[in-house]
Protein backbone atom coordinates (compact mmCIF):
# COMPACT_ATOMS: atom_id res chain seq x y z
CA UNK A 1 0.00 0.00 0.00
CA UNK A 2 1.33 3.45 -0.94
CA UNK A 3 2.24 5.63 2.02
CA UNK A 4 0.14 8.73 2.55
CA UNK A 5 2.75 11.51 2.63
CA UNK A 6 3.30 14.91 1.05
CA UNK A 7 6.24 17.25 0.46
CA UNK A 8 7.14 20.12 2.79
CA UNK A 9 9.91 22.61 1.94
CA UNK A 10 12.46 24.21 4.28
CA UNK A 11 11.32 27.84 4.61
CA UNK A 12 8.37 30.13 5.15
CA UNK A 13 7.92 33.72 6.38
CA UNK A 14 7.40 34.16 10.16
CA UNK A 15 3.91 35.46 9.37
CA UNK A 16 3.08 32.01 7.94
CA UNK A 17 4.08 30.10 11.09
CA UNK A 18 0.60 28.62 11.47
CA UNK A 19 0.00 28.03 7.77
CA UNK A 20 -0.22 24.73 5.92
CA UNK A 21 2.92 24.36 3.79
CA UNK A 22 2.48 22.92 0.29
CA UNK A 23 5.57 22.55 -1.88
CA UNK A 24 4.85 23.34 -5.54
CA UNK A 25 8.49 24.01 -6.47
CA UNK A 26 11.85 23.17 -4.93
CA UNK A 27 14.67 25.67 -4.57
CA UNK A 28 15.16 28.94 -6.41
CA UNK A 29 15.26 29.63 -10.16
CA UNK A 30 18.09 32.17 -9.71
CA UNK A 31 20.16 30.80 -6.82
CA UNK A 32 22.97 33.32 -7.39
CA UNK A 33 22.39 35.98 -4.72
CA UNK A 34 25.71 36.66 -3.01
CA UNK A 35 24.17 36.87 0.48
CA UNK A 36 22.19 33.60 0.29
CA UNK A 37 23.36 30.01 0.57
CA UNK A 38 19.98 28.45 1.34
CA UNK A 39 19.54 26.57 -1.94
CA UNK A 40 23.22 26.31 -2.91
CA UNK A 41 23.14 22.53 -3.31
CA UNK A 42 19.62 22.28 -4.78
CA UNK A 43 18.65 22.39 -8.44
CA UNK A 44 15.36 24.16 -9.06
CA UNK A 45 12.47 21.83 -9.71
CA UNK A 46 8.86 22.55 -10.62
CA UNK A 47 6.54 19.76 -9.51
CA UNK A 48 3.80 18.54 -11.82
CA UNK A 49 0.26 19.71 -11.22
CA UNK A 50 -0.81 16.09 -10.76
CA UNK A 51 1.76 15.46 -8.02
CA UNK A 52 0.72 18.67 -6.24
CA UNK A 53 -2.93 17.63 -6.47
CA UNK A 54 -1.96 14.27 -5.00
CA UNK A 55 -0.35 16.06 -2.04
CA UNK A 56 -3.52 18.11 -1.57
CA UNK A 57 -5.58 14.89 -1.63
CA UNK A 58 -3.38 13.39 1.10
CA UNK A 59 -3.79 16.54 3.19
CA UNK A 60 -7.58 16.51 2.71
CA UNK A 61 -7.66 12.84 3.74
CA UNK A 62 -5.74 13.58 6.95
CA UNK A 63 -8.11 16.47 7.69
CA UNK A 64 -11.06 14.06 7.49
CA UNK A 65 -9.28 11.59 9.77
CA UNK A 66 -8.52 14.30 12.33
CA UNK A 67 -11.92 16.04 12.34
CA UNK A 68 -13.73 13.41 14.50
CA UNK A 69 -11.31 14.15 17.33
CA UNK A 70 -12.27 17.80 17.78
CA UNK A 71 -15.64 18.94 19.13
CA UNK A 72 -17.56 22.13 18.31
CA UNK A 73 -15.95 23.85 21.30
CA UNK A 74 -12.48 23.36 19.86
CA UNK A 75 -11.50 20.67 22.37
CA UNK A 76 -9.24 17.84 21.19
CA UNK A 77 -9.60 14.14 21.96
CA UNK A 78 -5.90 13.48 22.47
CA UNK A 79 -6.35 9.80 23.31
CA UNK A 80 -8.29 9.25 20.09
CA UNK A 81 -5.65 11.12 18.09
CA UNK A 82 -2.93 8.96 19.62
CA UNK A 83 -4.76 5.86 18.43
CA UNK A 84 -5.00 7.31 14.92
CA UNK A 85 -1.29 8.17 14.92
CA UNK A 86 -0.35 4.64 16.00
CA UNK A 87 -1.85 3.30 12.76
CA UNK A 88 0.66 5.28 10.68
CA UNK A 89 4.22 4.64 9.54
CA UNK A 90 6.98 6.99 10.81
CA UNK A 91 6.99 9.00 7.56
CA UNK A 92 3.18 9.19 7.49
CA UNK A 93 3.25 10.51 11.05
CA UNK A 94 5.38 13.44 9.92
CA UNK A 95 2.74 14.41 7.36
CA UNK A 96 -0.07 13.80 9.86
CA UNK A 97 1.58 16.10 12.42
CA UNK A 98 1.92 18.87 9.80
CA UNK A 99 -1.83 18.77 9.14
CA UNK A 100 -2.64 18.45 12.84
CA UNK A 101 -0.47 21.46 13.68
CA UNK A 102 -2.19 23.44 10.93
CA UNK A 103 -5.66 22.61 12.24
CA UNK A 104 -4.61 23.46 15.79
CA UNK A 105 -3.59 26.90 14.48
CA UNK A 106 -7.02 27.44 12.97
CA UNK A 107 -6.58 25.59 9.67
CA UNK A 108 -7.28 28.69 7.61
CA UNK A 109 -4.07 29.74 5.83
CA UNK A 110 -1.89 28.02 3.22
CA UNK A 111 1.61 28.88 2.02
CA UNK A 112 2.94 27.67 -1.34
CA UNK A 113 6.65 26.82 -1.25
CA UNK A 114 9.63 27.19 -2.09
CA UNK A 115 11.46 30.38 -2.95
CA UNK A 116 9.87 31.14 -6.33
CA UNK A 117 6.58 29.28 -6.70
CA UNK A 118 5.17 31.71 -9.27
CA UNK A 119 7.90 30.63 -11.70
CA UNK A 120 5.33 28.01 -12.68
CA UNK A 121 3.23 28.99 -15.68
CA UNK A 122 0.15 30.91 -14.62
CA UNK A 123 -2.20 28.24 -16.02
CA UNK A 124 -0.58 25.64 -13.76
CA UNK A 125 -0.71 27.85 -10.66
CA UNK A 126 -4.37 28.65 -11.37
CA UNK A 127 -5.15 24.93 -11.62
CA UNK A 128 -3.41 24.25 -8.31
CA UNK A 129 -5.21 27.14 -6.59
CA UNK A 130 -8.60 26.05 -7.87
CA UNK A 131 -8.03 22.47 -6.77
CA UNK A 132 -6.82 23.59 -3.36
CA UNK A 133 -9.93 25.73 -2.89
CA UNK A 134 -12.11 22.82 -4.05
CA UNK A 135 -10.61 20.23 -1.67
CA UNK A 136 -10.19 22.61 1.30
CA UNK A 137 -12.99 25.13 0.67
CA UNK A 138 -12.83 26.82 4.09
CA UNK A 139 -9.33 28.25 3.49
CA UNK A 140 -9.22 32.00 4.09
CA UNK A 141 -5.78 32.91 2.71
CA UNK A 142 -3.29 31.44 0.22
CA UNK A 143 0.16 33.00 0.02
CA UNK A 144 3.34 32.46 -1.99
CA UNK A 145 6.96 33.59 -2.25
CA UNK A 146 8.27 34.83 -5.60
CA UNK A 147 11.34 36.58 -7.01
CA UNK A 148 10.87 40.20 -8.10
CA UNK A 149 12.32 39.45 -11.54
CA UNK A 150 9.81 36.63 -12.04
CA UNK A 151 6.98 38.85 -10.82
CA UNK A 152 7.94 41.58 -13.29
CA UNK A 153 7.28 39.18 -16.19
CA UNK A 154 3.74 38.30 -15.08
CA UNK A 155 1.10 40.53 -16.67
CA UNK A 156 -1.54 42.47 -14.76
CA UNK A 157 -4.16 40.27 -16.44
CA UNK A 158 -2.50 37.09 -15.19
CA UNK A 159 -2.34 38.49 -11.65
CA UNK A 160 -6.09 39.06 -11.86
CA UNK A 161 -6.51 35.42 -12.91
CA UNK A 162 -4.42 34.32 -9.93
CA UNK A 163 -6.50 36.51 -7.64
CA UNK A 164 -9.75 35.06 -8.98
CA UNK A 165 -8.37 31.53 -8.53
CA UNK A 166 -7.67 32.24 -4.87
CA UNK A 167 -4.16 33.69 -4.43
CA UNK A 168 -4.41 36.33 -1.69
CA UNK A 169 -0.86 37.46 -0.92
CA UNK A 170 2.61 37.45 -2.48
CA UNK A 171 5.85 37.79 -0.51
CA UNK A 172 8.95 38.99 -2.37
CA UNK A 173 12.45 39.60 -1.07
CA UNK A 174 13.34 42.88 -2.75
CA UNK A 175 16.15 43.35 -0.16
CA UNK A 176 16.91 46.77 -1.69
CA UNK A 177 15.59 49.37 -4.11
CA UNK A 178 19.08 50.55 -5.01
CA UNK A 179 20.39 49.31 -8.34
CA UNK A 180 23.96 49.56 -7.02
CA UNK A 181 23.11 47.36 -4.05
CA UNK A 182 21.12 44.93 -6.21
CA UNK A 183 24.15 44.59 -8.49
CA UNK A 184 26.51 44.19 -5.53
CA UNK A 185 24.49 41.30 -4.12
CA UNK A 186 23.83 39.87 -7.61
CA UNK A 187 20.08 39.90 -7.07
CA UNK A 188 19.33 39.52 -10.77
CA UNK A 189 16.72 42.27 -10.85
CA UNK A 190 16.52 46.05 -11.21
CA UNK A 191 14.55 48.57 -9.21
CA UNK A 192 12.45 49.30 -12.30
CA UNK A 193 11.45 45.63 -12.50
CA UNK A 194 10.53 45.74 -8.81
CA UNK A 195 8.24 48.70 -9.47
CA UNK A 196 6.62 47.06 -12.51
CA UNK A 197 5.96 43.90 -10.49
CA UNK A 198 4.57 45.78 -7.52
CA UNK A 199 2.21 47.96 -9.54
CA UNK A 200 0.79 44.99 -11.47
CA UNK A 201 0.22 43.03 -8.27
CA UNK A 202 -1.45 45.95 -6.51
CA UNK A 203 -3.71 46.52 -9.52
CA UNK A 204 -4.97 42.93 -9.28
CA UNK A 205 -6.02 43.25 -5.64
CA UNK A 206 -3.51 40.67 -4.40
CA UNK A 207 -1.81 41.76 -1.17
CA UNK A 208 1.89 42.47 -1.67
CA UNK A 209 4.52 42.02 1.02
CA UNK A 210 8.10 43.16 0.27
CA UNK A 211 11.25 42.60 2.30
CA UNK A 212 13.89 45.25 3.00
CA UNK A 213 17.35 44.20 4.15
CA UNK A 214 19.13 47.01 6.01
CA UNK A 215 22.89 46.59 5.94
CA UNK A 216 23.03 44.42 2.81
CA UNK A 217 24.85 47.16 0.89
CA UNK A 218 27.57 47.47 3.52
CA UNK A 219 28.94 50.74 4.84
CA UNK A 220 29.65 52.27 1.43
CA UNK A 221 26.07 51.91 0.17
CA UNK A 222 24.18 52.21 3.44
CA UNK A 223 22.46 55.51 2.68
CA UNK A 224 21.64 54.53 -0.91
CA UNK A 225 20.20 51.24 0.30
CA UNK A 226 17.74 53.14 2.48
CA UNK A 227 16.85 56.11 0.31
CA UNK A 228 16.44 54.12 -2.91
CA UNK A 229 14.36 51.46 -1.19
CA UNK A 230 12.13 54.25 0.12
CA UNK A 231 11.75 55.47 -3.47
CA UNK A 232 10.61 52.04 -4.66
CA UNK A 233 8.24 51.62 -1.71
CA UNK A 234 6.67 55.02 -2.45
CA UNK A 235 6.17 54.06 -6.10
CA UNK A 236 4.43 50.79 -5.24
CA UNK A 237 2.86 51.41 -1.81
CA UNK A 238 2.91 47.70 -0.90
CA UNK A 239 0.59 46.35 1.77
CA UNK A 240 3.54 45.28 3.92
CA UNK A 241 7.19 46.25 4.23
CA UNK A 242 8.96 43.60 6.29
CA UNK A 243 12.37 44.26 7.82
CA UNK A 244 15.03 41.54 7.54
CA UNK A 245 18.33 42.89 8.83
CA UNK A 246 21.26 41.62 6.77
CA UNK A 247 23.24 38.78 8.31
CA UNK A 248 26.25 37.82 6.20
CA UNK A 249 26.82 34.09 6.60
CA UNK A 250 30.24 32.50 6.16
CA UNK A 251 29.06 30.11 3.42
CA UNK A 252 28.14 32.95 1.04
CA UNK A 253 30.00 34.86 -1.64
CA UNK A 254 29.32 38.12 0.19
CA UNK A 255 31.31 36.83 3.17
CA UNK A 256 34.27 36.37 0.83
CA UNK A 257 33.87 40.08 0.04
CA UNK A 258 33.98 40.79 3.79
CA UNK A 259 37.16 38.77 4.21
CA UNK A 260 38.84 40.48 1.25
CA UNK A 261 37.87 43.96 2.45
CA UNK A 262 35.59 44.71 -0.52
CA UNK A 263 32.52 44.74 1.75
CA UNK A 264 32.52 46.40 5.17
CA UNK A 265 29.85 45.27 7.62
CA UNK A 266 27.45 47.98 8.76
CA UNK A 267 27.21 48.74 12.45
CA UNK A 268 23.93 48.13 14.28
CA UNK A 269 23.40 51.89 14.34
CA UNK A 270 23.92 52.21 10.59
CA UNK A 271 21.43 49.43 9.93
CA UNK A 272 18.88 50.98 12.28
CA UNK A 273 19.41 54.37 10.67
CA UNK A 274 18.54 52.80 7.30
CA UNK A 275 15.20 51.75 8.78
CA UNK A 276 14.70 55.24 10.16
CA UNK A 277 15.32 56.80 6.74
CA UNK A 278 12.91 54.34 5.13
CA UNK A 279 10.14 55.18 7.61
CA UNK A 280 10.77 58.91 7.38
CA UNK A 281 10.70 58.96 3.57
CA UNK A 282 7.58 56.78 3.17
CA UNK A 283 5.31 58.73 5.49
CA UNK A 284 2.51 59.06 2.93
CA UNK A 285 2.29 55.33 2.18
CA UNK A 286 -0.70 53.35 3.41
CA UNK A 287 1.05 50.03 4.05
CA UNK A 288 2.26 48.43 7.26
CA UNK A 289 5.91 48.23 8.30
CA UNK A 290 6.67 45.23 10.43
CA UNK A 291 9.87 44.15 12.16
CA UNK A 292 8.83 40.55 12.75
CA UNK A 293 12.12 38.67 12.81
CA UNK A 294 14.58 38.00 15.62
CA UNK A 295 17.51 39.34 13.56
CA UNK A 296 16.12 42.88 13.78
CA UNK A 297 17.56 45.06 16.55
CA UNK A 298 14.15 46.56 17.36
CA UNK A 299 11.84 43.60 16.80
CA UNK A 300 8.72 45.34 18.10
CA UNK A 301 8.85 48.13 15.52
CA UNK A 302 5.46 47.81 13.83
CA UNK A 303 2.85 50.18 12.48
CA UNK A 304 1.21 51.87 9.53
CA UNK A 305 3.62 54.03 7.58
CA UNK A 306 1.09 56.85 7.45
CA UNK A 307 -0.69 56.89 10.81
CA UNK A 308 2.10 55.46 12.98
CA UNK A 309 5.08 57.14 11.32
CA UNK A 310 5.99 59.42 14.22
CA UNK A 311 5.48 56.70 16.82
CA UNK A 312 7.88 54.37 15.01
CA UNK A 313 10.47 57.13 14.56
CA UNK A 314 10.20 57.92 18.28
CA UNK A 315 10.78 54.24 19.12
CA UNK A 316 13.99 54.32 17.08
CA UNK A 317 15.07 57.59 18.65
CA UNK A 318 14.52 56.13 22.12
CA UNK A 319 17.40 53.82 21.29
CA UNK A 320 19.54 56.51 19.63
CA UNK A 321 19.09 58.76 22.68
CA UNK A 322 20.83 56.19 24.88
CA UNK A 323 24.47 56.89 25.77
CA UNK A 324 26.84 55.08 23.41
CA UNK A 325 27.84 52.66 26.16
CA UNK A 326 24.19 51.72 26.74
CA UNK A 327 23.62 51.28 23.02
CA UNK A 328 26.39 48.69 22.93
CA UNK A 329 24.99 46.95 26.00
CA UNK A 330 21.59 46.78 24.29
CA UNK A 331 23.09 45.53 21.01
CA UNK A 332 24.88 42.68 22.74
CA UNK A 333 22.01 41.82 25.08
CA UNK A 334 19.60 41.81 22.15
CA UNK A 335 21.81 39.55 20.04
CA UNK A 336 22.02 37.15 22.99
CA UNK A 337 18.19 37.27 23.31
CA UNK A 338 18.42 38.73 26.80
CA UNK A 339 16.22 41.72 25.90
CA UNK A 340 13.62 42.62 23.27
CA UNK A 341 12.87 46.28 23.95
CA UNK A 342 15.03 49.19 25.13
CA UNK A 343 13.05 49.29 28.39
CA UNK A 344 14.19 45.70 29.08
CA UNK A 345 17.67 46.98 29.92
CA UNK A 346 16.28 47.78 33.37
CA UNK A 347 15.45 44.10 33.85
CA UNK A 348 19.04 42.89 33.48
CA UNK A 349 20.51 41.48 36.66
CA UNK A 350 23.68 42.94 38.10
CA UNK A 351 25.56 39.81 37.06
CA UNK A 352 24.24 39.99 33.48
CA UNK A 353 25.14 43.66 33.14
CA UNK A 354 28.66 43.08 34.49
CA UNK A 355 29.26 40.33 31.92
CA UNK A 356 27.97 42.51 29.08
CA UNK A 357 30.01 45.51 30.18
CA UNK A 358 33.14 43.36 30.36
CA UNK A 359 32.70 42.34 26.72
CA UNK A 360 32.07 45.93 25.57
CA UNK A 361 35.26 47.06 27.32
CA UNK A 362 37.27 44.22 25.80
CA UNK A 363 36.14 44.69 22.18
CA UNK A 364 36.71 48.31 21.23
CA UNK A 365 37.56 47.90 17.54
CA UNK A 366 34.41 48.64 15.48
CA UNK A 367 35.07 46.00 12.82
CA UNK A 368 35.65 43.28 15.43
CA UNK A 369 32.49 44.35 17.26
CA UNK A 370 30.41 44.22 14.07
CA UNK A 371 31.83 40.80 13.18
CA UNK A 372 31.03 39.45 16.64
CA UNK A 373 27.41 40.62 16.42
CA UNK A 374 27.09 39.24 12.88
CA UNK A 375 28.39 35.89 14.15
CA UNK A 376 25.80 35.86 16.94
CA UNK A 377 23.06 36.56 14.40
CA UNK A 378 24.07 33.65 12.16
CA UNK A 379 22.48 31.16 14.55
CA UNK A 380 19.03 32.65 13.94
CA UNK A 381 18.84 32.14 10.16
Amino acid sequence: MTEQTFRVGPIRPPSEAGSLLIQVTRGCTWNKCRFCGLYKDNTFRAYSVESIKNDIDVIADYVERIKPYIDNQGRWDRLGLKGEINKLSPTERESFYVVLNWLMHGGENVFLQDGNSLALKTDRVVEVLQYLRKRLPWIKRITSYARAETLSRISAEDYKRLKEAGLDRIHSGFESGSDEVLELINKGVTSEQEIIAGKNIKESGIEFSVYFMPGVGGKDLSYKNAIETARVVKEIDPDYVRIRTAVIKTDTELWEYVESGIFKLCSENEKLNEIRILIEKTKGCSGILTSDHVVNLLQGLNGRLKEDNERMLNAIDEYFNLPESEQKIFQLARRKLMVTFVKDLKMLSEFQREKLEEITRRITDEDKWNRMLNELLMQYI
